[in-house]
């Protein structure tokens, strides 16, 4: 019998756990049994050949190659692998990012995980390999799209049976706003059907089905007027009907503010959090935290020690024999060294993500913390900063 026979319902993964102890377990199996000897996504003749960017969603267990069109849009019930391979002198650099929605299910991020150590192992084991969450992207990641769409909902699990729910009234908002530290990044993010949703800093546009509206805060900028009339279009390529846009300025915008149950509401300003790294905090405080730790198995037994703590971290404090977990606050970075062994290798990013549940005593979203991985001689810009 199938070791995936008799599944029914996945589990809606938590952020909290690690993936890579997923290795080895019946998801392991489940992932090998649906796998030939060679992955067809990485055989296409261009990967580890070419430079671009190469991306690809989890569907019941395979990696499906994701449109180049749609390079930059996401749904929070997925989760994706991102390959960005760019020249460096006559050589490759690649950077490969597992995306986990906030939604997805252990099944999806689990496969995510596994697939990205294998398509590193396919670039011989040079790439750096970054951990992202749909909450907390890091910047190197948001980089990479001119913009970026977040919607609810993703692939159907090939475990899952949903009865189909009775037709209802559509009522999608989207917010499109501006990164406050990428240059030129402009977000398409689901948020709350809600009027508590609006921000005067920003464009909304509010599909009701019948109608698409706009809703132009009165600080918004033209780059995002301009960015909330693409997705207008968008929508309206598929189906033909009317749109109206309207400044808050407008007295008619109100309508639009009923519409989303706020007839009662009596708001003089409208201000909504933004989420996560897509609002206007700065890095600065959690560049205070500065630890290094020592992955080593050189006695014969693993130990995980403490290097350095608060101290400046340079290129000589790290070994190659070695694997070391670097913790900056913002990020933490595992450097894995030319001659680790295999043993210190399979767990590095188990041991991180071990370690940043331990930080979550004190740090309640510690595990929304950016985790990428690097390997001695090719490490990432970004890390070499971090030693500076």
């Amino acid at each position: 019998m199938p070791p995936h026979e008799g599944l029914v319902h996945p589990k809606e993964y938590d952020i909290k756990d690690s993936n890579v102890e997923l290795i080895g377990s019946d998801l392991d199996h489940r992932v090998k049994y649906n796998s030939a000897a060679t992955e067809p996504a990485w055989n296409n003749g261009q990967i580890g050949q070419e430079p671009g960017l190469y991306i690809w969603r989890i569907e019941n267990f395979e990696v499906v190659a994701w449109p180049k069109e749609r390079a930059g849009e996401f749904y929070d019930g997925d989760s994706y692998i991102v390959l960005h391979s760019y020249k460096v002198g006559d050589k490759l650099g690649h950077d490969i990012f597992f995306w986990l929605g906030s939604k997805t299910t252990q099944d999806e991020a689990g496969t995510a995980a596994y697939k990205t150590v294998e398509l590193d192992e396919f670039l011989h084991g040079t790439a750096t390999q970054h951990r992202e969450i749909q909450q907390e992207p890091s910047e190197e990641f948001l980089g990479l799209f001119r913009h970026i769409a977040i919607r609810s909902g993703g692939v159907q699990s090939g475990f899952t049976h949903v009865e189909p729910e009775a037709p209802k009234e559509v009522l999608t908002l989207l917010r499109v706003f501006k990164h406050p530290r990428v240059a030129r990044l402009i977000i398409v993010h689901e948020v709350e059907p809600t009027w508590e949703s609006l921000d005067e800093n920003d464009v909304f546009v509010l599909d009701k089905g019948d109608k698409i509206w706009v809703w132009q805060g009165k600080n918004c900028s033209p780059m995002e007027k301009a960015k909330a009339a693409q997705v207008v279009n968008d929508m309206t390529l598929a189906k033909h009907i009317d749109v109206e846009v309207l400044s808050q300025l407008e007295s008619r915008s109100r309508v639009i503010v009923d519409l989303l149950g706020g007839k009662e509401a009596d708001a003089a300003t409208f201000q909504a959090p933004r989420p996560g790294r897509f609002s206007k905090q700065t890095d600065d405080a959690g560049d205070v935290r500065r630890k290094l730790f020592k992955l080593s198995d050189a006695s014969g037994t693993l130990s995980f020690d403490l290097v350095k703590d608060g101290q400046q971290v340079n290129q000589s404090d790290l070994v190659a024999s070695d694997i070391f977990l670097y913790d900056v606050g913002s990020r933490l970075w595992v450097w894995q060294g030319s001659e680790a062994s295999q043993r210190e290798k399979g767990l590095w990013l188990k041991v991180a993500q071990h370690y940043v549940r331990q930080l979550q005593n004190d740090l309640s979203e510690a595990h929304l913390i950016p985790i990428s991985k690097v390997v001695e001689g090719y490490e990432s810009p970004a890390f070499t900063k971090a030693l500076a």
